[in-house]
């Protein structure tokens, strides 16, 4: 008779969010406004702050997951809430603006997202638009 048994349980961890756009720059741009709209109402977000990301990635679906996760990370860092988006990219150098403001009593916290995961990953281009999705854990 066995001693001991692995068990599994579903949970509700993730959530999936998709960015569109004209361009792959657009789609990565609303697909972090689809992350922070998880954690709070971007439209009580003032733009008041900016801050510049710069990082080198060759594959565009890799690259979403290094976007997404620097901001999460330096809004973690800098106690911050981005609201507004600005994607640049030429060959495998990526630089963009998330403009945003300090987490304030007037924001309500929604969930928490701690980061973007490679599951169901895709950046591509369907017709005219392009679609950026991933799972973030939350």
């Amino acid at each position: 008779m066995p001693t001991s048994s692995s068990l599994y349980f579903e949970h509700d961890a993730d959530i999936g969010i998709i960015g569109r756009g004209m361009t792959v720059e657009q789609a990565f741009e609303a697909a972090a406004q689809a992350v922070f709209a998880i954690v709070t109402n971007l439209d009580l977000v003032q733009p008041s702050s900016t801050l510049t990301l710069e990082f080198e990635e060759a594959d565009p679906e890799l690259a979403l997951v290094t976007w997404l996760n620097l901001l999460l990370g330096k809004s973690r860092e800098q106690g911050m809430i981005f609201s507004r988006f600005h994607v640049q990219h030429h060959d495998n150098k990526w630089r963009a603006e998330a403009l945003g403001e300090k987490w304030h009593a007037g924001l309500e916290r929604g969930v928490e997202v701690k980061g973007a995961t490679l599951t169901m990953l895709s950046v591509k281009q369907t017709g005219a638009m392009w679609e950026a999705r991933c799972i973030v854990d939350v």
